[in-house]
């Protein structure tokens, strides 16, 4: 499918990417970049990537596809580094978890030539990052939402689409702004609560004590805490407009809950946790129907 794949950030992300496209054997080449030698050279070590680049001209010489697996706030960089060595027929993505400013960063520095941008966000991850966080199976049954642009050719988004489907992903399609709105209220409030929760009880004279007993229900809620402040810091700010609006809608779910608590009203607190649970089980078994094999002897549709 690919002759040459070039992956600017050979992380979790970017680092997945590259080992599911060569398990599935649609590329011959993987070619990393990155600021880090030494995780470039760990990458090289552990078979992630067949070369390092000397430089971004050597990377995209005669690249098929390009991808962006880099902190929300280096998009414009990286498009301006590769930008004057974009051959005609290299399609760019990125699986950056906001979209509406990369597509603002993608106009404002690719001009004429966005139509080769394809936006794109792998719906997947984990809470380690860096080459050795890097595992086959991450996109497996995982969602990819692609955010096509007026100008992207179908054939274009086609081959990105493959990509991802390549890895194993189900591909879904937004709108830029759709995707930023949805995903301040599943994934970007939620890392923020978790970061904040975690930040409070270890800024306390107890701390200590506090995390001694800390249990499965606390590592289990807390556990994307553990994820890169850098990039999440990026996507908080990138998408500040949507993530107030749901942290405001937050705020004032707590002021309710803190009086229900307050008056001791039982019946109220326990309404607001039994919708909540039902809520989640549905949730849970849509997943669940989703991602369930084929029963045998059944046809695909």
């Amino acid at each position: 499918m690919f002759n040459k794949v070039v992956i600017f950030g050979v992380g979790l992300i970017g680092g997945s990417f590259a080992r599911a496209l060569r398990h599935a054997g649609v590329v011959s080449t993987l070619v990393g970049v990155g600021r880090s030698p030494q995780a470039m050279a760990r990458a090289l070590e552990l078979g992630i990537i067949d070369q390092a680049a000397a430089s971004v001209q050597d990377a995209m010489a005669g690249a098929d596809l390009v991808l962006i697996a880099a902190p929300v706030a280096q998009t414009a960089a990286i498009l301006a580094s590769l930008l004057p060595y974009l051959e005609a027929g290299t399609i760019v993505t990125d699986a950056g978890s906001t979209k509406s400013d990369v597509v603002a960063a993608a106009r404002a520095v690719m001009k004429g030539r966005v139509g080769q941008f394809v936006p794109g966000h792998p719906i997947a991850g984990r809470e380690t990052n860096g080459p050795d966080a890097a595992i086959v199976d991450l996109y497996h049954g995982k969602k990819t939402v692609l955010t096509p642009l007026p100008e992207n050719t179908a054939g274009d988004v086609d081959k990105v689409a493959a990509a991802w489907s390549a890895c194993g992903a189900i591909i879904h399609k937004l709108s830029p702004q759709e995707h930023d709105t949805v995903f301040a209220s599943v994934s970007h409030l939620p890392h923020l609560l978790a970061y904040a929760l975690v930040d409070d009880i270890a800024r306390k004279p107890h701390a200590g004590l506090l995390f001694q007993y800390a249990a499965s229900g606390f590592r289990d809620f807390t556990r994307i805490a553990g994820s890169s402040p850098e990039m999440w810091r990026d996507i908080s700010l990138a998408n500040q407009s949507a993530l107030l609006g749901e942290l405001d809608a937050y705020l004032a779910q707590l002021t309710v809950m803190r009086a229900m608590l307050a008056s001791g009203d039982g019946v109220a607190l326990e309404a607001v946790y039994a919708n909540a649970q039902r809520a989640r089980c549905r949730w849970i078994e849509a997943i669940e129907t989703a991602e369930a094999p084929p029963a045998p002897g059944s046809s695909p549709e």
